[in-house]
C-alpha cells in the first residue's frame, strides 16, 4: 500500500493514507513501541547473560563490533546529503540477531541442543542487549545536538536508578501485599502507568519513551508478576498494536528508490556477509572451527523486530533517507527469510560422542553411570536425592547426576537451558523461581559433599508444557545419559492417600517415556523420603522382560553397602495358570517393541543366571521364586511384603510381557504409564512408608536394528558346572512368615 505499490496511484494515496491519517497511525504505532519496549525488558534476564560462557561472549561482541563497523562504511558509501549521525541507526540494525526469531528457527528445525545452535542462542542474548544501546544512543544523537553529553548522562543516571532502587521499591510494594490473592487490576494499571511515566522521563531526557517502558519492564523483580502481566498484554500488543508499527514501515518503504537489480543483491550480500565475517574472526580469539563460525554467523543473520524498530527510528529521526531505509529494510527481510532453508540443507551434528551407554544393565561397574534427574518443584528433591544415595556411588563406580530443574515457559518465549555453576548460591532474589533454583543447588550440593564418586551439574530447562517432554529427551540425549528420574505426579497427602501435585506432569512423563534415549525410571515417594536417607531394605519383584531386568541391574548397584539388603522375588505362573500368548507388539506400551517370547525367557534365564552366580556368597541378598496359580495370588503375595517393611520397591514397567499373573490387573490400570505392578504398588493401600521406583529399558525402536537386551550369545556363561549352594533353607526361614501359603519353587541349578 506504499509507494512501492498502491501508493504510487494518486487517488489511492489521498483516499486511503492522507496526511493527517498517516500521522495518526504514525502515533499508535510509536505508542506500540512502548508498550513492546515494555513487555521486551519484562521477558529479558539480565542475570543469565553473567553466566554466558567466553567463548560465546567473544562471538557475541566481536560479532556487534564488525558489523556496526561494515554498516558505518556502508551508510557512509550510499549516503549523499544525509545526515551523519545516521551511521549509528544503519550499523545498528546490521549488528542485530533477533534471539527469539532465532530460537523458533532453531526448535522447529531440531538443532537448538546442538554445540552451534547453543552458541548462536547465547551470543543472540547478547546482542539483544547491544541493540537497545545502540537504539538508546542514536536517539541521544539525533535529539538535542547542543545537549547531547547532558542527554548521555541523564540517560545512564536514570537506568542505574531503576536497577539499583527502582526494581528494589517494586519488590518492596509487592511483598507487602496479601499472598495467594494474585494482583488486581488496579495494581496491574499503576504498574502501566508506572511505565507511561518512566517513558515520559526518559522522552524528556532526550531520547525516546520506548527506552523508559524497557527499562521500566526490566525493573519488575517479581516472576508471577511478569507472567500475570504478558498474560494480560501480550496477544493484544502483539496481535493489534504491533502490526499498526508495521503498516508504517511499509508505508515509509519505497524499493522502487534502491536501484538496479544488481546493486540491490550486491549490497544484500554485504549485508549478509557482515555477521559471517564476524563469526570467522570470533575464530582468532576461540577453538571453534571455520565450520562451526559458518554456521554461526548464517544464523546470525537472523533479524528480528528489534533490527526494524532500529531502521525506523533513524527514518523517523530524519537521517536516513527512503533509498537507505528501503535498502536495509529489504536486506532484512531476505536475511532473515534465507536463515531457515540454509539450516535446512546444513544441519550441525548434534553428537560429538556416541551415546553407547543407553540402559543400566549394559554399562559397566567400573563406568560413570550418567543419570538426568528431572525436579519439578522442591518437592521432588527429597525423593530424589534418597534414591540417588542408595545408588552406592563410589570411586571405583562414579556416578554423574544432572539435576535438570524442569519449569513451565510462560507465554511466547523460546525454550532456554541454563547451566548452573555447582557451590554457588548467587544474589538474594526476590522470585519464586529463583528461590527454588537455590534450594536445588544447596541440596544437590550437599549430596555431592557427602559422597564418594559423585559429581553435580545443576541445569535449568524452560519451556512450554507441549514441548518439554521433547526438551528433556534432548537434554538427556545430549548428556549421553544411562537413566533419566522422572518425578510422579502423585504425592503422599498427610493422610497418607496419594494425590495430583500437578496433573500436566503426567503428559510430559507420557512423552519422555515414548521418545526417550535411554532407559526411563518413573519415582513415586510413599512417605520414605520423611523417614530416611537412602534406602537400606530393597525388594524387586521380577515378572520377566526387558524393563525387569534393568529393575534389577539398577538394584545390583545397591547390594555393595554394608547395611543394604536385597530381596529379588521371580513370580512364576503355575502351569495350570491360563496360558496367554506373550509374542507379538506392546501395542500397550509408549513405545513400539517387538516381543519374542522365547528370546525374552531365555535372557531372563542368563540374567538372573549370572545375577545369582555373583552374589552367591552374598548374605545380604536373598533370591526367592514363587509358584503361583493367577492373579489373585500374586497381588495377595505383594500386599503381604508390606510385613516386612521395604524401603524401596524396584519394579519393570513390563512392556508387552503379558504374564497370568499380571494379565487382569493391566485393564484396570488407573496409571498405564507405570504399568500393571507398578499402579498396584501406588494405588493400593499400605501400612508402612516407602518408594517405588517403575523402570523401562531402552530398546531400539523398529527399523533401527535387532533388540539385544543384554549383549551377544558368545556373551553367555559358558564352562559353569560346579555346584553351588544358594542357602535356600536361609532364605525360607526368614521369608516363610510371609510366603508360607504360597507353593515356592524347588531350587533349580544356574543353567550355562
Amino acid at each position: 500500500m506504499g509507494p512501492t505499490a498502491f501508493g504510487r496511484i494518486i487517488k489511492f494515496r489521498r483516499m486511503l493514507f492522507p496526511n493527517y491519517n498517516f500521522h495518526v497511525i504514525e502515533t499508535m504505532a510509536h505508542v506500540a513501541l512502548v508498550f513492546f519496549g515494555f513487555l521486551a525488558g519484562l521477558q529479558m534476564d539480565i542475570k543469565s547473560v553473567l553466566r554466558i560462557g567466553i567463548k560465546a561472549r567473544n562471538v557475541a561482541v566481536i560479532g556487534i563490533i564488525v558489523p556496526f563497523v561494515m554498516g558505518t562504511i556502508l551508510y557512509f558509501s550510499l549516503s549523499r546529503d544525509e545526515e551523519a549521525r545516521g551511521f549509528i541507526f544503519y550499523g545498528g540494525a546490521l549488528s542485530v540477531t533477533g534471539f527469539s526469531v532465532l530460537a523458533k528457527i532453531l526448535d522447529k528445525q531440531k538443532i537448538l541442543q546442538t554445540d552451534v545452535g547453543k552458541m548462536a542462542m547465547s551470543s543472540a542474548v547478547i546482542n539483544d542487549i547491544g541493540a537497545w544501546f545502540i537504539l538508546a544512543l542514536g536517539y541521544v544523537a539525533t535529539g538535542s545536538t547542543s545537549n547531547i553529553h547532558w542527554a548521555i548522562i541523564c540517560t545512564i543516571a536514570y537506568a542505574l536508578f531503576c536497577v539499583f532502587y527502582l526494581r528494589r521499591a517494586i519488590g518492596w510494594i509487592i511483598r507487602k501485599m496479601p499472598q495467594g490473592q494474585g494482583y488486581s487490576e488496579f495494581f496491574i494499571c499503576s504498574i502501566l502507568a508506572g511505565m507511561a511515566i518512566s517513558g515520559i522521563i526518559t522522552d524528556a531526557l532526550g531520547t525516546h519513551p520506548i527506552i523508559g517502558a524497557f527499562l521500566f519492564g526490566l525493573s519488575i523483580p517479581n516472576q508471577m508478576l511478569q507472567a500475570e502481566i504478558l498474560d494480560k498484554l501480550d496477544d493484544f500488543v502483539m496481535g493489534i498494536f504491533m502490526p499498526t508499527f508495521f503498516v508504517v514501515c511499509g508505508l515509509r518503504t519505497n524499493f522502487g528508490e534502491m536501484g538496479n537489480i544488481y546493486e540491490i543483491v550486491g549490497y544484500i550480500i554485504l549485508f549478509a556477509s557482515a555477521k559471517i565475517l564476524s563469526s570467522v574472526a570470533a575464530t582468532f580469539f576461540s577453538d571453534m572451527s571455520i565450520k562451526e563460525a559458518l554456521a554461526v554467523g548464517v544464523l546470525s543473520n537472523t533479524k528480528s523486530l528489534m533490527a526494524l524498530i532500529i531502521i525506523e527510528a533513524g527514518q523517523a529521526q530524519q537521517v536516513l533517507s527512503t533509498q537507505l531505509y528501503s535498502l536495509m529494510v529489504s536486506g532484512i527481510l531476505v536475511m532473515t527469510a534465507m536463515v531457515t532453508p540454509i539450516t535446512m540443507i546444513y544441519r550441525p551434528s548434534q553428537e560429538l560422542a556416541p551415546h553407547k551407554r543407553r540402559t543400566i544393565q549394559k554399562a559397566k561397574l567400573e563406568e560413570d553411570l550418567r543419570v538426568l534427574a528431572c525436579i519439578h518443584g522442591t518437592h521432588d528433591i527429597p525423593s530424589v536425592i534418597n534414591l540417588l544415595g542408595s545408588s552406592n556411588s563410589t570411586p571405583a563406580s562414579p556416578i554423574t547426576v544432572f539435576a535438570l530443574q524442569v519449569v513451565e515457559q510462560v507465554g511466547r518465549a523460546p525454550s532456554m537451558l541454563e547451566v548452573h555453576d555447582s557451590g554457588t548460591r548467587g544474589v538474594r532474589s526476590l522470585g519464586h523461581e529463583e528461590t527454588q533454583t537455590r534450594q536445588i543447588i544447596t541440596a544437590f550440593d550437599n549430596y555431592e559433599l557427602r559422597s564418594d564418586g559423585v559429581m553435580v551439574q545443576i541445569l535449568t530447562a524452560r519451556s512450554a508444557l507441549s514441548t518439554m517432554d521433547e526438551d528433556i529427551c534432548n537434554i538427556a540425549k545430549d548428556k549421553r545419559v544411562a537413566l533419566i528420574i522422572l518425578p510422579f505426579h502423585k504425592q503422599r497427602s498427610l493422610k497418607g492417600e496419594m494425590e495430583d501435585v500437578n496433573p500436566e506432569i503426567r503428559a510430559v512423563n507420557e512423552g519422555v517415556l515414548a521418545n526417550a534415549p535411554c532407559s526411563v525410571g518413573i519415582l513415586i515417594d510413599r512417605g520414605l523420603s520423611e523417614t530416611s536417607d537412602y534406602a537400606k531394605n530393597i525388594i524387586v519383584l521380577f515378572f520377566g522382560g526387558a524393563d525387569d531386568r534393568e529393575a534389577l541391574a539398577y538394584a545390583t548397584r545397591m547390594v555393595d553397602r554394608p547395611d543394604t539388603r536385597l530381596t529379588v522375588v521371580k513370580f512364576i505362573p503355575d502351569e495350570g495358570a491360563s496360558d496367554i500368548d506373550q509374542m507379538g507388539f506392546a501395542e500397550e506400551s509408549h513405545v513400539n517393541v517387538q516381543i519374542d517370547k522365547e528370546s525374552e525367557k531365555l535372557m531372563d534365564e542368563e540374567f538372573l543366571n549370572r545375577f545369582r552366580i555373583s552374589t552367591a556368597n552374598d548374605k545380604s541378598v536373598k533370591y526367592i521364586e514363587l509358584l503361583l496359580n493367577d492373579v489373585e495370588e500374586a497381588v495377595k503375595a505383594i500386599k503381604l511384603m508390606d510385613q516386612h517393611n521395604y524401603d524401596l520397591y524396584i519394579v519393570g514397567k513390563g512392556r508387552g510381557i503379558v504374564s497370568p499373573l499380571t494379565a487382569g490387573l493391566v485393564d484396570w490400570c488407573d496409571c498405564p504409564e507405570l504399568g500393571a505392578i507398578g499402579d498396584l504398588l501406588v494405588t493400593s493401600e499400605f501400612d508402612s512408608t516407602f518408594s517405588v521406583l517403575v523402570m523401562q529399558q531402552y530398546v531400539k525402536p523398529i527399523g533401527e536394528g535387532s533388540v539385544n537386551s543384554y549383549g551377544s550369545m558368545s556373551e553367555r556363561i559358558a564352562g559353569i558346572g560346579m555346584d553351588m549352594d544358594l542357602d535356600m533353607q536361609r532364605a525360607d526361614s526368614e521369608e516363610g512368615d510371609v510366603f508360607s501359603s504360597f507353593r515356592r519353587r524347588p531350587e533349580p541349578m544356574p543353567r550355562v
